[in-house]
């Protein structure tokens, strides 16, 4: 009972560590190093069960030397022998129990503590430590290393160690990290030469078009240089009829110009002459007007009219 009991507590652990790991090899579908290091701790579980199950043995071969010298025991005899032996059994088994978990317990702090260190979070299914398929799969697992008469021990082979917390576990990833970084450098340079082979076709291409332009350009240009003096004969033709209708044009306007400015000279003069002769007539008209019989009795009647306003003014001031 405290065989299956440990076992069971061992192998649940065990078989739930492994599903973190997700390289499928071999039979718990683990790489070479995760699966010395599960047999490692199996190896670990049975000598422990071996001992533990040596004590149950002994507990036995005690009771049977000690206390069973008598050809015949009273129920009350009877009960205490198995009391005492289910007080030491139940020990044994609490104690045992008690020890596999805390075994267990320091198994998983090593694992989060490499995982820490790079700043891994690992989760845990607890549902998972009583699935009987991967149980039984575990089982066979142990039963192939184990009890197999023709494969030898991996012990006997190799002995691998847990790497060290601040040192082998860093210096194991690093070795990954870096031939990880070296396959992918080794894909960069591939890809590289593969772009280079392209970019040299490509600008081979493009040199051989350039050719063709150039050629295409040289024909055509031959054309257009024929074409070209033609219609720069065209221009300049066009060129010196638009002068010279320019300059005609020039010389009419300038020719209008002269004449407006002698039409506007006379003008001023007549302006002037009529202006004078027009004062003139009002001086004259002026000067006949003051003759008249009219304008001689208005002038003696505001005269008079002035001299009485006078008069009046004087009498209101008295």
């Amino acid at each position: 009972m405290i065989a299956c009991v440990f076992i069971v507590g061992s192998f649940i652990t065990v078989a739930r560590l492994t599903n973190y790991f997700s390289l499928f090899q071999a039979e718990l579908g683990l790489n070479e190093h995760h699966q010395n290091e599960v047999i490692n701790y199996m190896r670990f579980a049975r000598s422990k069960r071996g001992l533990r199950l040596k004590t149950v043995d002994s507990c036995f071969q005690d009771l049977k030397e000690s206390r069973l010298v008598d050809e015949t025991f009273t129920i009350d005899e009877v009960s205490e022998v198995l009391s005492g032996l289910q007080a030491v059994v139940h020990s044994e088994v609490e104690s045992e129990l008690i020890n596999t978990a805390y075994t267990n317990v320091l198994l998983l702090r090593q694992l989060f503590s490499q995982a820490e260190k790079w700043y891994l979070k690992l989760q845990t299914d607890i549902s998972e430590l009583e699935n009987r398929e991967l149980l039984e799969q575990v089982a066979e697992f142990e039963k192939a290393e184990f009890t197999s008469s023709t494969k030898k021990p991996i012990i006997d082979i190799i002995k691998p160690k847990l790497a060290p917390l601040n040192e082998g576990g860093t210096a194991e990833l690093l070795n990954k990290e870096i031939l990880r970084l070296q396959e992918e450098n080794e894909k960069l340079k591939f890809r590289l030469k593969t772009i280079e082979m392209q970019a040299m076709n490509a600008l081979d291409e493009k040199l051989e078009l350039e050719r063709a332009l150039r050629d295409l350009q040289l024909d055509q240009g031959n054309q257009k240089d024929f074409i070209k003096a033609q219609d720069l004969s065209d221009l300049e033709n066009t060129v010196a009829a638009l002068k010279s209708e320019f300059q005609k044009t020039l010389s009419d306007k300038t020719e209008n110009q002269k004449c407006l400015e002698e039409s506007l000279a006379t003008a001023k003069h007549d302006l002037l002459r009529v202006q004078e002769q027009l004062s003139m007539a009002e001086k004259e008209l002026e000067k006949k007007f003051q003759q008249t019989a009219a304008y001689r009795n208005m002038k003696e009647i505001l005269t008079k009219k002035n001299d009485q306003i006078k008069d009046l003014r004087k009498r209101l001031a008295k």
